[in-house]
């Protein structure tokens, strides 16, 4: 799977757990620029700038990317931003593009980017520091060629090795409060090519090793979505009859598991989840699920836009490096 596919499954979640949080926090707009008496401020790189935020995601095509825009609208629009949202359909030729054009007129005050792929940013990052204009990219900075923050740019991540760390401490714990630490494990994984999948897989299993070294993983089963899932898993659980744990790098593999045990007659003792849509957390609420690792996308989003708007004052200053928060959700809050 190329970056441009990586990266649309992961901002597509992001896009469907943040906007409706900001949309209803914020109210919506109804076109492709937000906010009202914008103002213009000072960028220290040849006179001031406009508070207008360019927004460049991998594409509006996809509608959950184009929910997450209109939640970025409504954000920017509730601190006294405009937003301009480019559309470069994952043409990465085109997104440098539109960002040179905006950045070189000095018609944007920062810039927002989902960058379709990574190794065509460089004059972009360049060119938005030589103008003062302070830029948001989603990736790591070794990503883009850079060993940490720079001036005027900052990078905003997931930390997938600290997901899965937390999706295998939380079965652990669970193994050891119900099995006395000891059971067999189904794990079920994503598919191969999905960002991510190595460091996080790897975390949730030597967090599992240390949090219960009499647990063993006796079966990965990949679960691309909920019914294939659970069908997969419910042949898993033939094979393997004493199963107690399930954790899972997806709501589809959890909520495929509950299937699976359900339609066998079985109970599962331990489920652990990362994800964390509304369903699964009402299961951990009623107990169904142990735990659910969830991405706080909404947090995520706010912590962005305010940082631009700090480096928006001193484009010149080194940005930061944001990680996208993460919550462990149990029944207990």
């Amino acid at each position: 799977m190329n970056t441009s596919r990586r990266r649309t499954r992961a901002f597509t979640v992001l896009a469907l757990a943040g906007a409706p949080l900001l949309l209803a926090a914020c109210g919506s707009s109804g076109s492709n620029t937000a906010g009202s008496n914008a103002g213009t401020g000072g960028g220290s790189a040849g006179g001031s700038l406009p508070k207008t935020l360019v927004f460049s995601p991998l594409t509006l095509q996809a509608p959950a990317l184009k929910q997450l825009s209109v939640g970025v609208q409504a954000y920017a629009k509730a601190q006294g931003w405009k937003v301009t949202v480019q559309d470069p359909n994952f043409d990465p030729t085109k997104q440098a593009q539109d960002l040179a054009s905006v950045i070189s007129s000095k018609a944007a005050g920062a810039a927002w980017v989902i960058a379709v792929a990574p190794d065509t940013m460089g004059a972009t990052l360049k060119a938005a520091q030589a103008k003062g204009v302070p830029i948001l990219i989603n990736g790591t900075p070794q990503e883009f060629g850079y060993d940490g923050p720079q001036p005027g740019i900052t990078f905003d991540y997931q930390d997938y090795a600290a997901n899965g760390k937390a999706v295998g401490e939380q079965l652990g714990k669970c193994l050891t409060e119900k099995n006395g630490g000891k059971g067999d494990v189904l794990f079920s994984v994503s598919s191969p090519g999905q960002a991510g999948k190595a460091e996080f897989e790897k975390a949730a299993q030597d967090a599992l090793k240390a949090a219960a070294p009499g647990a063993s993983i006796v079966q990965q089963v990949v679960v691309k979505d909920r019914a294939a899932g659970q069908t997969d898993i419910g042949n898993a659980l033939q094979g393997h009859p004493d199963l107690v744990g399930v954790m899972s790098t997806t709501d589809e593999g959890s909520l495929g598991a509950m299937g699976a045990f359900d339609a066998a007659g079985k109970k599962l003792l331990c489920n652990v989840d990362f994800g964390g849509n509304d369903e699964v957390l009402a299961d951990v609420k009623a107990g169904k699920i142990y735990a659910s690792v969830a991405l706080q996308f909404a947090d995520d989003m706010k912590q962005s836009f305010d940082t631009l708007v700090k480096m928006y004052a001193d484009p010149t200053a080194n940005g930061e490096v944001l990680v996208v928060p993460q919550k462990t959700v149990t029944s207990a809050g």
